[in-house]
């Protein structure tokens, strides 16, 4: 065996430190732990998290895949970059816009950054994006609106000071399992774990209280619990008055505790009960099923609300986004998706002028907005002008909302996938680029609490496959040979570069090296010298102040809008997701066997009864109006009467879900959308009349 080596968990955003070691006289892995000197876990580590880097599910690329007469054929590298380099040629000949690309919070920061270098400075493109604005968008354009700068206040180092824990449409004991157990452990003493969710999770099984609110009604309770404070004089008058705008005209737009507690489906009682909970030092968390919703933005805006009318925004307390992909925020800091790197304002002509001018290139290549997200840019793949579109490290086709369209678009374009793993995407591509993965990769990643440490490859790959980072500098080589400094470009380098350009802003890291990672293992940013590194945010010796034009935080006003798709004769039950404690993302590395079996429904007793008539040996079909898949089902009343529970991870499960979007952050709704439970046909039990069947076996129509 071969030497053991540190490097970070990619799985999800904790950020553990994990030692991992390969074998000797092979490639892969052997074994992977913990790693007791890092600052972030201190040995602590999710059993899945291990088993997803030493022993991972899935198919794995071997070689670099061509489309020659319908189907993938081996190649070679150089015929592969090759043909990638000159559809891109032809598409970017048409238009800037020829080119769509989506990244992902999979990649390193590296990575990241040279593919939205690539996209952004290259090509021109405002068809980018990653696939991170499916999990986080509407909590950074909450931070962003709130605070004038992204990413959560608090640290790991608030958990175990913190009175009061309230987790908010999240499943940490599942989603997050090293961070939740020191929200457990300071919740089990004198404190207090309060879940606001529709749905009894693992989480739950835990708390003190359970807020179990109708779905979708997060904005309307949250405007109740505020109501209350305001009613019970425990607002923060001396914190509001000096560091905040726009609180009055928050308490003006508040319904009655009574009418918004009905609006939430939640007896008064419980409304009082969380109030009075957050006079204690509390830390407020939230996940997917706030920001996955049409009011995502709102919902988390008025999370940020509490905090601040209560005082919560100091050590041991705080709003706390949690982050599902390993670099979410990287993601966000690093590749000019949303912003230039180190938060620098996207519309801003100087910021652009200065991105330019490191990059070498014109500012007017830049694109003078964002995009229009996901969502926006299938239905632009969909109807023109990208005529190319190149994902990497992302799996769109299970990973979307209405999935049946983002396969039809992705169907119909030119598609080059470059993944690690053989996906649903990948299937649909013309080229495909083999990347190596966890534990053969170089460069660093940047977990939730702001915190960057390395990755680093404990094992060699197969001449066929290449890293994220050099398959991007190849084609951006091709395409403009003065974008990157050479054909192969180390991860240091670029890792320098980027830290050298985010001087000054508000997400410095010109402070940051390899070798400073390499002593001190994790940094959090900001770290604009080398010896710096980011504490609590805002708070300052003399009092708070925010990147915001008045220098304070700013309230906010939302009011709860309802479901995007409510429920009706036609299709009368509510669908959410929800994380499997065994899968994440798209479940590539952790589905095994099941990648064929239908995904299983919790639904109430009571509601399974409703439609027993409609199941076959224990399975049924559920139907939304975008199309229809089958599922086994589970009796659970951990889920309310009149809704169905399905895991956001299968690939089957996003044929029905709803691409309407949160029109601040581009976030799609992925958490409410009215369904009907209908039987398969006799002919073919994975098919229902008039909708397409999971398996792809064009269902029997009405002519």
């Amino acid at each position: 065996m071969s030497e053991w080596t540190p490097t970070t968990c990619m799985r999800c955003a904790v950020g553990c430190g994990h030692l991992q070691r390969g074998y000797a006289n092979n490639y892969g892995l052997d074994t992977v732990r913990g790693d007791a000197t890092h600052p972030v876990n201190r040995g602590l580590a999710c059993q899945r998290g291990v088993d997803e880097t030493a022993n991972p599910d899935g198919e794995w690329l071997t070689r670099p895949l061509v489309r020659e007469n319908g189907t993938l054929v081996s190649t070679n590298w150089e015929t592969a970059i090759g043909t990638v380099v000159s559809h891109l040629e032809d598409a970017l000949a048409e238009s800037a816009d020829g080119v769509a690309v989506l990244g992902s919070g999979q990649q390193t920061n590296e990575a990241a950054y040279a593919l939205g270098k690539l996209a952004r400075g290259g090509f021109g493109t405002r068809y980018y994006d990653a696939n991170t604005t499916l999990c986080m968008a509407s909590a950074v354009t909450a931070y962003y609106q709130a605070f004038g700068s992204d990413a959560p206040p608090p640290t790991y180092e608030d958990i175990p000071d913190a009175r009061t824990h309230v987790v908010w449409g999240a499943n940490p004991a599942v989603a997050h399992p090293v961070m939740y157990r020191w929200i457990a452990d300071s919740a089990s003493g004198d404190g207090d774990l309060i879940v606001v969710d529709p749905v009894e999770s693992e989480t739950v099984d835990d708390a003190d209280v359970h807020a179990q609110i109708d779905p979708g009604a997060d904005l309307a309770f949250a405007r109740a619990v505020l109501a209350q404070v305001v009613d019970d004089g425990s607002v923060d008058r001396e914190f509001v008055d000096r560091y905040t705008d726009g609180f009055e005209a928050t308490v003006d737009s508040l319904p009655s505790v009574r009418e918004a507690a009905e609006t939430a489906g939640v007896p008064v009682e419980t409304v009082e009960r969380v109030a009075a909970a957050l006079s204690d030092p509390t830390l407020l968390y939230w996940g997917m099923g706030v920001n996955q919703s049409v009011q995502g933005t709102a919902t988390a805006r008025a999370l940020i609300d509490l905090c601040l009318a209560t005082g919560n925004l100091r050590p041991g307390s705080g709003p706390f986004s949690l982050t599902g992909q390993a670099n979410s925020m990287g993601t966000r800091v690093c590749s000019s998706k949303g912003t230039w790197p180190g938060q620098r304002e996207f519309t801003d002509p100087d910021h652009r002028r200065a991105v330019a001018d490191a990059w070498g290139i014109p500012s007017s290549r830049l694109p003078d907005d964002p995009g229009p997200g996901p969502v926006g840019i299938v239905d632009a793949i969909a109807d023109g002008p990208p005529e190319v579109c190149w994902t990497v490290a992302t799996n769109p086709v299970a990973g979307m909302p209405d999935g049946d369209r983002v396969r039809e678009a992705l169907d119909d374009t030119f598609l080059v996938a470059q993944d690690a793993f053989r996906t649903e995407t990948v299937e649909l591509a013309d080229v495909v680029l083999p990347a190596a993965t966890w534990g053969e990769s170089e460069g660093t990643v940047t977990n939730m609490e702001r915190r960057i440490s390395r990755v680093r490859a404990a094992t060699e790959t197969s001449p066929k496959i290449k890293g994220d980072l050099d398959i991007i500098v190849a084609i951006g080589s091709a395409i403009d040979p003065a974008l990157f400094s050479e054909p192969t470009t180390s991860p240091e380098s670029v890792f320098d570069e980027l830290c050298e350009l985010t001087a000054g802003t508000l997400a410095d890291l010109s402070g940051l090296s390899y070798d400073r990672l390499d002593a001190e293992l994790a940094v959090r940013w900001p770290a604009p010298s080398p010896e710096a590194e980011g504490e609590y945010r805002y708070v300052e010796e003399d009092g708070w102040e925010f990147p915001t034009p008045s220098g304070r935080a700013r309230f906010s006003t939302g009011t709860h809008g309802g479901l995007a798709e409510p429920t009706d004769d036609e299709y009368p039950l509510t669908l959410t997701t929800g994380r499997r404690a065994d899968a994440y993302n798209t479940g590539v590395r952790s589905r095994g066997d099941e990648t064929d079996a239908p995904p299983t429904a919790r639904i109430h007793p009571e509601t399974t009864l409703e439609y027993i008539e409609e199941f076959d040996r224990g399975k049924t079909v559920v139907a939304s109006r975008r199309g229809s898949t089958t599922i086994a089902v589970n009796p659970d009343d951990g889920v309310p009467k009149g809704m169905v529970w399905l895991p956001i991870h299968h690939p089957a499960v996003n044929v029905l879900t709803l691409p309407a979007v949160d029109p601040e952050s581009d976030e799609p709704n992925f958490k409410q959308c009215a369904v009907d439970v209908r039987a398969p046909q006799p002919s073919n039990p994975l098919v229902h009349e008039g909708h397409p069947s999971a398996d792809g076996e064009p269902a029997p129509s009405d002519d």
